[in-house]
């Protein structure tokens, strides 16, 4: 696929975390924003969101099992 150039600005935290993130993940920056591109449109984020939903409702029990037998954060739950 050709690459055209892509311009955008963005408050310079934002640029430092795109950048530090895409070292993370050992991408350019274009090569990162290009994944964040795909993944959206492709509903990978969509579908990551929605299991880790179906995750805390399937085993808030436990969480909450666990805080309360700690008992040091009474009130508190982790999520």
């Amino acid at each position: 696929m050709a690459k055209t150039q892509l311009g955008a600005r963005v408050d310079s935290e934002i640029k430092e975390l795109a950048e530090a993130r895409a070292r993370d993940r050992g991408l350019s920056l274009g090569d990162y924003i290009a994944v964040l591109v795909h993944e959206d449109t492709e509903g990978l984020r969509q579908r990551g969101l929605a299991a880790a939903e179906r995750f805390l409702t399937e085993h808030q029990g436990v969480f909450d099992e666990a805080e309360d037998a700690d008992g040091r954060t009474p009130g508190a739950r982790a999520a």
